[in-house]
């Protein structure tokens, strides 16, 4: 390789923080620089170019992004060469301040610009620092694309962006501005694609997955454009996050007795189970309300798999509010939650409400919170010991490399041994559950199909 060459293979370190939107975004970012001659490093010293992909959901989130742009700073000093660049929510957020914050910097991108990664990077190798921070109200067909797991069975597709709940403790619509769909005819062609090379699982994404074709763009409903998806040849598995509950209807619910390749695992996020606390965060819905849609899909598919996020400390929430949610846990029985202490963020409504709840109280209810749910969790996984389960095959199993991974319809890590003939990566295979921890299950292979 040459020391210089504008002919030579150029290094990419990327480190993303955040939701799957963002992974998503950061695959993307990847592929437009895989197109440019990059290829990515694990190493910050030796990259040619280093991107934050950042969330701003959460402060601690924020203030980690700020403290690893600090680290880079030496680096650039000691090679004047080096491009580094800062995208997503946080780079939405903050635009040219960033650029005042951190003159090391050179690139200021949101999520609405990813796809001018290229040309950005040009103006930069020319000596500008370059903000791209412009939200626009439409989403041109060469935007998105598929994006791939890094073993290539499993793709993510967005299929909209935005959001217009404005919850009154959420920045995303600040950030990534208002809903907007993509053409369902770009998504299917796209997944076709993504079959023909090896993908067997897609999974769609959205900030609020049930309004796809609401607010412009897609042309039909989502449990029409997840008919579509599941029509793809090649395609085994169809999943999608996130849904609100305010939205989630029936159609989309009877639709999982009625597409085999539609995968049994549902996020909901609930938030609060408090309706006082609900009402305050702009939910639109209440406790028994969001209750009576889990009972509902669980008399009609038993074996569904629940996951859900949960906000503690918000404003004003009292010990009988926190309680309310610890109610609501215990009788919903998720099998795994995304739990978060509340921080007020910018431009949201929550950020100026009366009743901050102290860091010590909101310390202690996350810290019961999650107890609770590890014990609920193991409960079950226990209840799957001695059935069989569909898993799709991802590759060796980070406990013991000899063994082999994947997830079940229900989204849960299974772990077992290659039985005679395995196929490998990508293929379906049945399997015996014979072991149940907190976060995974232990089988016994019975044969790939």
């Amino acid at each position: 390789m040459e020391e210089r060459s504008d002919m030579r293979e150029k290094l990419v370190f990327l480190e993303t923080f955040g939701c799957q939107m963002n992974d998503s975004d950061s695959e993307r970012m990847l592929g437009i620089l895989k197109g440019i001659n990059f290829a990515r490093t694990d190493d910050p010293g030796s990259a040619d170019l280093i991107l934050l992909n950042t969330c701003t959901v959460r402060d601690k989130a924020e203030q980690k992004v700020y403290s690893t742009l600090g680290r880079y700073k030496e680096l650039k000093k000691a090679r004047p060469g080096l491009i580094i660049g800062v995208g997503g929510c946080v780079a939405q957020q903050q635009g040219e301040k960033l650029l005042k914050r951190a003159p090391h910097l050179d690139i200021v991108f949101g999520p609405h610009n990813v796809h001018r990664l290229r040309e950005l990077l040009l103006e930069a190798d020319s000596g500008q620092r370059v903000v791209a921070t412009r939200l626009t109200e439409t989403i041109d067909a060469d935007e998105y694309g598929v994006t791939g797991s890094s073993s290539g069975e499993k793709a993510f597709v967005s299929i909209m962006r935005g959001c217009n709940n404005f919850c009154s403790y959420c920045i995303v619509p600040y950030t990534r501005g208002r809903e907007v769909s993509r053409q369902s005819a770009d998504i299917i062609t796209e997944i076709e694609g993504a079959a023909r090379g090896g993908v067997k699982e897609v999974t769609l994404l959205g900030q609020n997955v049930n309004s796809y074709g609401a607010s412009g763009g897609g042309a039909v409903s989502f449990p029409e454009l997840l008919m579509m998806v599941c029509r793809v040849d090649g395609i085994k598995r169809v999943r999608f996050m996130t849904s609100h509950p305010k939205d989630i209807g029936s159609e989309l619910i009877e639709l999982f007795g009625q597409e085999k390749k539609l995968c049994r695992h549902l996020h909901l996020p609930v938030q609060s189970g408090s309706d006082r606390v609900l009402e305050k965060m702009g939910r639109g819905y209440t406790s028994s309300g969001y209750l009576s849609k889990i009972e509902q899909i669980k008399a009609l598919y038993p074996d569904m798999s629940f996951t859900s996020d949960i906000i503690v400390g918000f404003p004003g929430e009292t010990d009988a509010d926190f309680q309310a949610t610890m109610g609501l846990l215990r009788t919903a029985r998720f099998d795994n939650i995304y739990s978060f202490m509340y921080s007020p963020r910018p431009n949201t409504r929550a950020a100026g409400f009366d009743g901050q709840v102290p860091l010590e109280v909101r310390t202690q209810r996350i810290q019961i919170l999650q107890e609770e749910q590890k014990g609920i969790a193991l409960e079950r996984n226990r209840e799957t010991i001695g059935r069989t389960v569909e898993v799709l095959v991802e590759g060796p199993s980070r406990g013991n490399p000899l063994e082999m991974m994947g997830r079940s319809s229900c989204n849960r890590i299974v772990n077992f041994a290659c039985p005679p003939g395995f196929e490998g990566p990508g293929c379906l295979i049945e399997v015996v559950v014979t072991e149940a921890y907190q976060s995974s299950l232990r089988g016994r292979a019975e044969g790939n199909h």
